[in-house]
């Protein structure tokens, strides 16, 4: 019994993604542009998330400031969850609420993307974040799980929504990581153009 419940596991992650594909690929496509346009305007990724949703983030900010699969320069991203000391500080000398949103005012600038992984997207923190950022004038990327949850409610016709088809946490961060991965590849290809193609000159845009 636990072996057929590990291999429907697999099964079911798979068919998910199969079945979303279609759907996500042209809302996917439409983040990749808005990313490119912050990152070559002189702007940065600030990443976001709780639990797995930050982990997510931080993984993508690897991705971003170091490397995918080929090599380019460093591209200017941060993950907001990945300093203990400055959100355990903010949490205690404001409230937990403003971990990334106190982060995004400090380091925010119009042209910037807010980039938020959540697969239910209720927490009050991201919330707090998104409407910081749009305050400071940036674009949000919002990863989330069917609903959307509040983060939906607050995304503005600039934002680009990334809902995966589902409610499972478990399922929806497994097609999160595979979306995460087609944006780092995205960019890639964007800006050094595909395999045994010619880059984009960022500089003088054809």
């Amino acid at each position: 019994m636990l072996l057929q419940r590990i291999q429907q596991q697999f099964i079911d992650s798979a068919d998910l993604k199969y079945q979303s594909a279609p759907a996500l690929a042209p809302v996917v496509e439409a983040a990749v542009s808005a990313l490119l346009a912050g990152l070559t305007g002189g702007g940065k990724v600030l990443a976001c998330g709780n639990g797995a949703g930050a982990a997510l983030a931080q993984q993508f900010v690897v991705h971003i400031l170091g490397r995918h699969e080929r090599d380019r320069p460093g591209l200017a991203a941060l993950s907001l969850a990945a300093d203990a000391a400055v959100l355990t500080g903010i949490a205690n000398d404001f409230d937990g609420r403003q971990m990334f949103a106190r982060q995004v005012h400090a380091l925010g600038l119009a042209g910037d993307v807010l980039l938020v992984v959540s697969p239910d997207g209720q927490a009050g923190n991201l919330v707090a974040a998104i409407e910081a950022a749009h305050e400071r004038e940036m674009t949000v990327v919002a990863l989330t799980g069917a609903r959307g949850g509040r983060v939906a409610t607050l995304l503005r016709d600039t934002d680009v929504h990334i809902s995966v088809p589902h409610e499972q946490a478990s399922r929806v961060l497994e097609v999160q990581l595979l979306v995460l991965h087609c944006l780092a590849d995205g960019l890639d290809s964007q800006l050094l153009g595909l395999p045994d193609s010619t880059p984009i000159d960022t500089e003088n845009p054809a």
